[in-house]
């Protein structure tokens, strides 16, 4: 018996994401965002596709930008995540690149025009809770190391 083998196809996109952080009154701080159509409770890191000609670095300095209204200062990379999952049907293969920055300017929430279509909600979030407060699971890991990139750990609480 003949055992025919069929290449699958699957599309890839490439994203970058950022961990953007500020310390404010002794404490760590992450911009956080609350997708668009996504209920109170759900938040998410800034993250979009790569665009062409774009590093991922930049990618994800921009969305920072665009989705919080903070500019950050490129800081090191935390690491990538994957998964995959169907948009009309199709199966989609996503690798989304993630970056540590830190806030230089900028007021969180004041959105450049057009982007109040993708994001509800921005604010700055105590980065010691990042972890539990963000709601997908490979963000929760990039929270992680960012907390231990500034020199922290979720068990430190909040008091440093």
């Amino acid at each position: 018996m003949a055992r025919e083998c069929y290449k699958v196809w699957v599309r890839r996109e490439f994203s970058a994401g950022v961990v953007l952080v500020r310390r404010m009154r002794g404490r760590w701080w992450f911009a956080a965002v609350r997708p668009q159509g996504k209920p109170e409770g759900t938040w998410a890191l800034p993250k979009g596709l790569v665009d062409p000609g774009e590093a991922p670095a930049e990618a994800a300095i921009r969305e920072g930008f665009e989705e919080t209204g903070v500019a950050g200062r490129l800081d090191e990379k935390l690491g990538d995540v994957r998964y995959v999952y169907t948009w009309k049907g199709e199966r989609v293969f996503k690798v989304v690149s993630f970056f540590l920055a830190h806030a230089r300017r900028g007021r969180i929430g004041d959105l450049p025009p057009g982007m109040e279509v993708e994001v509800a909600e921005a604010r700055w979030l105590p980065l010691v809770d990042a972890p539990k407060q963000l709601s997908y699971s490979g963000e929760k890991q990039m929270a992680e190391r960012a907390l231990a990139a500034v020199g922290l750990s979720p068990s430190e609480g909040a008091s440093r």
